[in-house]
């Protein structure tokens, strides 16, 4: 039996009233280049991205495959596959132009003997048109704004595994220039452009990396190794400098301890440019992502004599911290790693479009004044964005984005859409922009609603030295983090803890379920955490239960009256098949009990339970399986009569309860534009009944990084 709630429409969170709604991108599609594939399961990758003259088709290269695919984007919201080109080796670019798809491709045998073609292709029958000889590995390709020409960065990349991993790697790199006639390239028109002898580090080795052009015909190259930017004119070297260093405060530069802290600094740290695009023809945006020796975690404007007029620092940074997409694994390398760009105006405003790999996010700056940059959004991306282009005609903005995970059971490579709407932002959902200081957060995994529109969080042992609650105002669109309560004992932050769950004491403390691995030394346990933080009391499992224990423990806490009860994620070892416990604990007299829960019967994968709270006349839980994407077919909320909840005895026969499907949440998700993620884990009740739920980014680790939090409506 289904109880229907309320309305998708009426139930999701946005980010802004609509009597406040202004200009924002929008996700409304995306696309799995496993779409495009004969073989659904092999790997695949959506890496450098362009768009046909008349805005319809979208290619993207990909790299695994050796292919270039195409989608169809007559209908936006509604991509469809068009298949795949062979192209005879690596694609590293593909630029459109008209009815022609331009492909880079390398085809080098090995690092000494670079090698590479410039491949043409109709893309209506996708039949190969004109191939030229290019004499190097290319990198990056961009067709000048009149058509006239197409300029490839030619990278003859270093061996990554030989001499530390530095240039100076013979062959030297060099840029190359072709006319193009009725969109064709003219092979025997091709200039090239002697870049060496101009930076700083390892002048003989140039290892040019991204392209652009300006209206004047100006093309700008940065070579990221060599921390230095070439700026070319009809075939000639015109200016050349260093791409300079940023000295970096607030930062998190060290991985040693699972935590976030943005107390540290880097002085003098190289720019080291990947991605570049012309905002006019004067001024240029570059992309700080690093490489050998620095990486800048933001981007800078430059003029093209080598002036600084603009410099993010580490602004962006602390942006993508505040909707919980900073990436912990990378603080010694190069924090968020901004890496491609685009460049386009979207009615009368001009915008740069920053993508960072590793933060899996974009950031929308409005560029009116060069000067001073307005950071407007930060739009979700998937795994890994690598390339982005605008289509301003049809409003649309799209991202290609690289990681497949595949052979980890993750999210496969998507190309994803958004459009220029008059509407407020969708995203982020849950921020913690505003608090009195910088706070950083990520992997969410259980909540309860506290006063008002307050509700308290905890976040899982991703972040094991800094086990925290926070505080969350629901009234606020988007939901605001406004404090972060960190766990201790002893001073200390408490360690060894899995917080999965999280409940009132009705004291101003609260109650903590960590769902434990013995095998990491992490034990199964609930905890009472006092108002300031402070664990004072310790309940561990009895020997019932522990010795039959799994892995997947305590996944939600509540509740009722004097008893706290805890939702076991999966079967342990004296559950019958496709049934868990919902475990009792009498705080007053100390005795264990337990009833037992009927899970769905499980399709691909594992279904258990990951959160639980009581309200009212009900306890609900919600229940899902851990697929992602395509994939994920159950994600749902239950509710069971209070009445069934009579523990018996552990050891002795179970009484089975009763449940009845509230939501299904999977349209809820479809609803944010992108993939299905696999991990709804909160799920807190208002005493008005107002029902909240959120999902585990899971700390940003082979995830999007993608937190929803979002009104179910009223219980």
């Amino acid at each position: 039996m289904s109880l229907k709630l309320v309305s998708l429409t009426s139930a999701l969170a946005i980010a802004a009233s609509a009597a406040a709604a202004e200009q924002n991108f929008n996700r409304i599609a995306s696309f799995a280049t496993a779409t495009n594939n004969a073989d659904a399961s092999a790997e695949s990758s959506a890496e450098i991205i362009s768009v046909s003259g008349d805005g319809m088709t979208l290619a993207y290269s990909d790299s695994p495959l050796g292919v270039v695919g195409f989608i169809d984007i007559t209908d936006p919201a509604a991509p469809a596959a068009l298949g795949n080109i062979d192209v005879g080796g690596e694609p590293t670019a593909v630029s459109l132009s008209g009815t022609t798809a331009l492909v880079a491709v390398n085809t080098s045998p090995s690092f000494t003997s670079p090698s590479g073609m410039l491949k043409a292709y109709d893309i209506a029958d996708k039949s190969e048109l004109v191939s030229c000889d290019l004499g190097g590995q290319p990198d990056s390709t961009a067709v000048a704004p009149d058509g006239s020409f197409i300029a490839i960065a030619i990278e003859n990349e270093r061996d990554e595994d030989l001499g530390d991993g530095r240039v100076g790697q013979m062959p030297a790199g060099f840029v190359v220039t072709l006319p193009l006639v009725d969109g064709l390239p003219d092979c025997a028109g091709m200039t090239t452009i002697d870049v060496t002898g101009l930076a700083d580090i390892a002048p003989e080795d140039p290892e040019p990396e991204f392209v652009d052009i300006n209206a004047a015909g100006e093309i700008v190259v940065t070579m990221q190794e060599n921390n230095h930017i070439v700026i070319i004119k009809d075939g000639a070297v015109t200016a050349d400098f260093s791409a300079g260093s940023v000295d970096l405060g607030g930062i998190d530069a060290t991985d040693e301890k699972a935590a976030l802290t943005f107390t540290e600094s880097q002085p003098a740290r190289l720019r080291e440019p990947d991605g570049v695009q012309w905002i006019d023809d004067t001024h240029f945006a570059i992309a700080n992502e690093g490489d050998m020796d620095g990486g800048a975690r933001g981007w800078t404007i430059m003029s093209k004599d080598g002036t600084q007029v603009y410099e993010s620092g580490a602004d962006f940074e602390h942006a993508v911290v505040q909707t919980g997409h900073y990436p912990d694994r990378r603080s010694d390398a190069k924090g968020v790693e901004p890496e491609g760009m685009e460049f386009a105006t979207f009615d009368g405003t001009p915008y740069v479009f920053l993508l960072a790999e590793r933060a899996s996010v974009v950031g929308v700056y409005d560029v009116t004044d060069p000067a001073a940059p307005m950071l407007q959004q930060i739009l979700p991306s998937g795994i890994a964005p690598e390339g982005a282009i605008a289509i301003p005609s049809r409003n649309l903005f799209i991202t290609a984005n690289e990681a497949d995970l595949i052979e980890d059971g993750g999210a496969r490579s998507h190309v994803m859409i958004y459009e220029y709407q008059d509407a407020p932002a969708a995203y982020p959902q849950l921020t913690s922009a505003g608090a009195d200081s910088l706070i950083g957060w990520g992997a969410i995994s259980g909540m309860v609603a506290g006063e008002g529109t307050t509700i308290n969080a905890v976040n899982d042992s991703f972040y094991s030295y800094q086990p925290t609650i926070f505080t969350i105002d629901a009234g606020q669109t988007p939901a605001q983090i406004t404090a972060a309560l960190p766990v201790t004992r002893g001073g200390m932050p408490a360690q060894k803890l899995d917080m999965e769950g999280i409940t009132l004491d009705g004291q101003g403390g609260f109650w903590v379920a960590s769902e434990g691995r013995t095998d990491r030394m992490t034990p199964h346990g609930i905890y009472h955490v006092e108002a300031d933080g402070n664990i004072d009391r310790e309940i561990s499992l009895p020997a019932e239960l522990l010795a039959v224990e799994d892995r997947f423990g305590f996944e939600g806490i509540t509740q009722i009256g004097d008893t706290l009860w805890m939702a076991v994620q999966r079967e342990w070892g004296d559950d019958a098949k496709g049934h868990v416990k919902l475990v009792a604990y009498n705080l007053d007299t100390e005795d264990w009990g337990a009833v037992s829960y009927p899970l769905d019967a499980a399709g691909a994968g594992w279904v258990g339970l990951s959160e639980i709270t009581a309200h009212g006349d009900f306890v609900y839980v919600v229940e899902r399986d851990n697929q992602i994407g395509s994939a994920a077919a159950l994600k749902k909320v239950y509710r069971i009569p209070a009445a069934d909840m009579v523990a018996a005895p552990l050891g002795s026969d179970l009484p089975l309860v009763t449940k009845e499907e509230v939501r299904d949440l999977i349209p809820d998700l479809k609803a944010n534009g992108g993939y299905v993620v696999d991990k709804v884990e909160g799920l807190a009740i208002m005493a008005d009944g107002t029902a909240w739920a959120s999902t585990d980014n899971d700390g940003v680790d082979d995830s999007s990084g993608e937190t929803f939090f979002w009104s179910l409506g009223q219980f």
